[in-house]
């Protein structure tokens, strides 16, 4: 069976000290890093669980507005929960991105640096 990575290195990179640690959380770029995942995970959470909240009071408390049939034997519950599903695999491909754009390369910046000693 045929991998496109290499296999794992046989030589082990010395972990960073403690210090180490402390001065990389307490840098700038760290702190950027923090603030960028920070800014995006935040708000879609909270905006996620207001939406399902929304849709389970609809649910309990406004069933004539939920059973409205929008065709055939379709109503507003079945869409609006289907839309849950959407919207859950709109916002894990929307993080996804955004983690390849800006986490990840700011991530590997900092780790080949503490782990290069630089």
């Amino acid at each position: 069976m045929a991998t496109e990575t290499p296999p794992p290195s046989k030589t082990q990179v010395p972990l960073p000290s403690g210090e180490e640690f402390v001065a990389v959380q307490e840098s700038e770029e760290f702190g950027r890093l923090r603030r960028s995942h920070r800014s995006f995970a935040f708000p879609l959470t909270v905006a996620f669980i207001a939406w399902y909240l929304l849709y389970v009071l609809l649910s309990n408390y406004a069933g004539g507005f939920m059973g409205t049939e929008l065709f055939g034997n379709v109503n507003v519950a079945l869409v609006l929960g289907l839309a849950q599903f959407l919207s859950t695999f709109l916002i894990a491909w929307w993080y996804a991105r955004h983690a390849a754009a800006k986490l990840d390369p700011a991530a590997e910046a900092i780790k080949s640096r503490v782990e290069g000693g630089a």
